[in-house]
């Protein structure tokens, strides 16, 4: 076994049908008073809801996240919640809720309650990311991870079946980076291939009955697990190129992590064999498929995006994506660097025309 250093990261996490009733529970027990109930527009109603819930508790709404979290929306939101004394934030939604929440955690150190309804992962990670003049920039800071999690299976089933699609296979690119990333250790990989494995079976069963409360159960226990690998291990190729692709073209973030995910695997297969192994066992298509096929045809037959072309790329953008991605790439286990741009600039190619993996 190779060396390792495994470090946990701190949280709470409350999972079951039904767990938003330990809402108010959960707030105490953050010794907070006023909190600041986050959302984006389009989850305005369940934000309502929650502060609802809350009562007196509750500070005001701030139903303004958006993807990939501008500096600006940022700003607006850490104005409001100290003009209304917020002692905490809660975050419902997607990974977008949740970044606008370490956003305003990051400047004030105020704790985070984080209400997953997508299998985004954020609620896991100490890891923001904030877009400013067309780049979106991350890192890593303990004071954004969450202090708890509540898991409820029941705020998922309105996710809309194409949305829970791409939202789940963003989770599975998580864990199937974790399991080659430099830092990582034997339970990160056993969490990965478990929240593989997971996700893979719960996507079809969510796309045959949007309302299976078990899939959906299945779902938001990949996430988590996939989320968690995301926040103790590092990130490689993939995940560089969907910030590239998201944070300097304006792309949508869970479609880019679905279209880019089997052929950033491709790229990388050969230097991590073993990872491979992994991913093919948690994808039931190990000894007939690889691990890059089998990935592009979950996210295919279960009617995901599989082509850039196809969530607003343009053509005449791929040179310059391929020159960001190599010009300041992360760690991965194939060498990125100048020699190798002409190669992740086919890579791109080949997303953005949807061409299956051999």
């Amino acid at each position: 076994m190779n060396e390792f250093v495994y470090n946990g990261q701190p949280g709470r996490v409350v999972f079951g049908i039904g767990a938003l009733g330990h809402l108010e529970r959960e707030i105490e027990l953050l010794g907070a008073r006023r909190a600041l109930v986050l959302s984006t527009p389009e989850q305005k109603a369940q934000a309502q809801m929650v502060a609802d819930r809350l009562g007196s508790r509750a500070a005001g709404l701030f139903p303004k996240a958006a993807m990939h979290v501008p500096i600006e929306t940022a700003r607006e939101a850490r104005d409001e919640a100290r003009r209304l004394g917020a002692d905490c934030a809660v975050a419902i939604g997607g990974g977008s809720t949740t970044g606008l929440g370490k956003a305003i955690a990051m400047e004030s150190g105020l704790p985070i309650l984080a209400i997953p309804t997508t299998y985004a992962g954020s609620e896991m990670t100490p890891i923001y990311g904030i877009t400013e003049d067309g780049l979106k920039k991350t890192g890593k800071d303990p004071r954004v991870l969450p202090r708890t999690v509540i898991y409820d299976p029941e705020l998922s089933i309105g996710l809309p079946v194409a949305l829970s699609m791409t939202s789940g296979m963003n989770a599975i690119a998580h864990a199937a980076e974790g399991l080659y990333a430099q830092d990582g250790n034997p339970i990160m990989s056993l969490m990965a291939e478990e929240g593989i494995r997971a996700m893979a079976r719960a996507l079809p069963a969510i796309r045959q009955r949007s309302d299976d409360i078990d899939a959906r159960s299945d779902a938001l226990y990949g996430a988590w697990l996939c989320g968690t690998v995301l926040g103790n291990v590092g990130m490689a190729l993939h995940h560089k190129l969907c910030h590239t692709l998201g944070g300097s073209f304006n792309l949508p973030h869970a479609e880019v992590h679905t279209v880019v995910l089997p052929h950033a695997i491709r790229f990388n297969a050969g230097a991590v064999p073993a990872a491979m192994a992994s991913i093919e066992r948690a994808l039931g298509t190990e000894g007939g498929i690889s691990a890059a096929a089998g990935l592009f045809d979950l996210a295919q037959k279960n009617g995901a995006p599989v082509a850039l072309r196809d969530i607003g790329m343009k053509a005449s953008d791929l040179d310059r994506a391929a020159d960001i991605a190599v010009s300041k790439p992360y760690w991965n286990p194939r060498a990125v660097d100048a020699q190798a741009r002409a190669a992740v600039r086919q890579l791109l190619q080949d997303a953005f025309e949807g061409a299956r993996p051999p």
